[in-house]
């Protein structure tokens, strides 16, 4: 299956000249995140990269700051062991994949970090708007609740978003996670 659809994408750029070398920056960007994503296969990464590019896109118009949230999602989701697309369906539930969003309560950037946490751990000047930043926080944030919570989804995702005792949130992330789901 991983390699029909690797075919296909090769496929759709080869029949498509133009769109190949709109595409070159975009290619080096790829080779880049499958380098640097803690990826262990390249041929899965480019499909993984691909597929979850594709799906986000909707939300994110520039490939090549999809391939950059990416591959933080991928390095630091591995780095913290929880699964990428639970991290992309908290993503798609908090900002949309925007990297700049602000909250009417002032988190921001990606995963909707809130400020206070960077003096908790003595970092001040952190960019939480700088996607690597945010998502590094905001998997090690997700990951602690995880802990705390013996495994417990429901009850992690909800202390993330500070709604422990209730469901609407963790529900909402389920139904994102089933968007990013991805059996490789």
């Amino acid at each position: 299956m991983k390699r029909r659809l690797w075919i296909a994408w090769a496929a759709s750029l080869a029949l498509n000249p133009a769109r190949a070398d709109d595409n070159a920056a975009l290619t080096e960007k790829l080779k880049a995140a499958v380098a640097h994503g803690g990826f262990e296969d390249p041929f899965a990464a480019n499909v993984w990269l691909t597929l979850m590019s594709q799906r986000m896109s909707r939300y994110n118009d520039d490939p090549i700051e999809r391939l950059e949230i990416l591959s933080a999602v991928h390095q630091h989701a591995k780095r913290v062991d929880v699964p990428a697309e639970m991290v992309l369906a908290v993503i798609h539930v908090e900002s949309r994949f925007q990297r700049f969003a602000l909250s009417w309560v002032g988190a921001q950037g990606l995963m909707q970090v809130m400020p206070f946490w960077k003096d908790e751990i003595g970092y001040p000047q952190a960019n939480l708007f700088d996607i690597d930043t945010n998502i590094r926080f905001g998997c090690t944030i997700l990951k602690h609740y995880l802990d705390r919570e013996s495994g417990n989804w429901q009850r992690a995702l909800a202390r993330y978003n500070g709604s422990l005792g209730k469901t609407w949130y963790p529900e909402k992330v389920m139904r994102a996670w089933d968007r990013y789901w991805y059996p490789g």
